[in-house]
């Protein structure tokens, strides 16, 4: 915005009222930013075009959880989740979940958003719309608290959006906007390898998780498309490299598949690939989407799986579910406009 500012002869403090604006204020309009003079929002409206993303529809799920669909300028469609927590057991937050791709090329078997396809990246703008929308949705029909926490997992893979993702985390962190703790930030990706090493190197603050699903290269390969290109022995290095030069843990997902990765074999390999990796554990009982046999095990079989994982040393715990009854849980999201 300073380079703007100087190419329109204007004031170095300007930039920073506009970057307000945009980013703390969410404004949808440049007409809304009352401080700047007429004469700059016109020069402003020839340079700079703001737009806010449509909520096409929204569904409300027993627990709360809302799910938005959101239309693109050019006619896409994304999703985003936002989970408000509420409970005795923790302080008023508000959760959102976003998308940082329209569909995803990854393929895993148990997923939704695959299923279409990978159509094209986010920019950073649609990456942080997601946010100031669903902000703005808040202001007027909750109970005015603002998105604390920000999850990169809707649909797509971050890390293959790796330069608009980092710009929007740095955009939502930045003290002038919306001041979000990296520690209240989430990136998870199905482990590609040589960015999570860029990630590494980049020595932000952020949660890293990564989405394993299964304990071995056979297993993974079966359903995890990319573990071909990067398999486990790759993914474990690139983790190690993560956690020496970061100095934080990795959060590792296991989505639990009746018969497939639940059984106490599974456990123990899950434990081994583990070992020399500052990491937790989140078991995920797996979500039905449409066109897979994928089930769910007992919830005997997941409280079984559980407890050998604690006992072989893992820091594990089962991840509250939010939002399945509306198809807004992990591995559920589409991007479509269903009647």
């Amino acid at each position: 915005m300073l380079q703007l500012m100087e190419e329109l002869n204007e004031p170095a403090f300007r930039a920073k009222q506009l970057f307000a604006w945009v980013h703390n204020k969410e404004i949808s309009s440049l007409d809304e930013a009352s401080n700047l003079g007429k004469g700059l929002l016109e020069k402003l409206s020839q340079k700079v075009l703001i737009s806010s993303l449509n909520i096409v529809k929204k569904q409300v799920s027993q627990d709360g959880t809302t799910k938005f669909l959101l239309a693109l300028p050019d006619g896409n469609y994304i999703e985003c989740v936002l989970m408000c927590y509420r409970g005795d057991r923790s302080k008023k937050r508000n959760t959102l979940c976003i998308s940082t791709q329209v569909g995803c090329a990854m393929g895993c078997g148990f997923c939704a958003t695959g299923k279409s396809g990978f159509t094209r990246n986010l920019t950073v703008g649609e990456i942080l719309g997601q946010v100031y929308t669903v902000n703005n949705f808040l202001s007027q029909e909750k109970d005015g608290y603002k998105i604390g926490n920000v999850v990169y997992m809707g649909m797509g893979e971050p890390l293959l959006n790796y330069a608009n993702v980092i710009k929007s985390v740095r955009l939502l962190n930045s003290k002038d906007g919306q001041n979000i703790s990296m520690r209240r930030i989430t990136i998870s990706s199905c482990g590609i390898a040589p960015q999570i090493k860029k990630l590494a190197d980049q020595k932000l603050d952020l949660v890293l998780a990564i989405s394993l699903h299964a304990p071995t290269n056979e297993l993974r390969s079966k359903i995890m498309p990319i573990n071909h290109k990067y398999p486990l022995e790759k993914l474990k290095k690139a983790c190690q490299y993560y956690n020496e030069v970061t100095k934080k843990r990795i959060t590792f997902e296991y989505a639990l598949i009746k018969d497939f990765n639940d059984q106490p074999q599974h456990s123990k390999e899950l434990a081994q690939f583990l070992k020399g990796i500052h990491c937790h554990v989140n078991l995920i009982p797996i979500n039905s989407v449409p066109g897979s046999s994928f089930t769910r095990p007992s919830k005997k079989r997941i409280y079984e799986f559980l407890r050998e994982i604690k006992e072989l040393g893992v820091e594990v715990s089962i991840r509250e579910e939010k939002g399945t009854d509306i198809d807004a849980a992990c591995g559920q999201l589409r991007g479509k406009v269903v009647n």
